[in-house]
């Protein structure tokens, strides 16, 4: 079952970050980024939380579970959606303890193909 996309507007709702909070579709689910970094997966319409010390601070009873089949347990964090507080502090927490993304390359340029002759 593919994530609903009233599912991820009632995140950005819930945990109230405006444009900082972004999502992208990801292997025919969604990446929840937090200023750029992923700090989440919504999966099925569960909140999948990267695992993080955030987590083990803030929310350490979260239920384990794969976001999808053959990947490793992550903390879901959907007893959180009602909490709004305790959701945008673990999104925020756990962002500032994820890498900062790499930089793009630019595209380098095409060359036109010769014409014969």
């Amino acid at each position: 079952m593919a994530t609903d996309p009233h599912f991820l507007a009632y995140i950005a709702e819930q945990a109230a970050l405006g444009e900082r909070l972004t999502h992208r579709k990801l292997f025919g689910e969604y990446a929840v980024y937090v200023d750029g970094k992923v700090v989440a997966f919504a999966c099925d319409n569960s909140l999948f939380v990267k695992p993080s010390a955030a987590v083990a601070r803030l929310a350490p009873g979260l239920p384990l579970r794969p976001p999808y089949p053959g990947a490793k347990d992550y903390p879901v964090a959907d007893e959180l959606l009602d909490d709004a507080e305790a959701l945008k502090q673990l999104l925020l927490d756990t962002a500032a303890l994820m890498p900062e993304p790499k930089p793009k390359a630019k595209p380098k340029p095409r060359r036109l193909p010769e014409k014969p002759g």
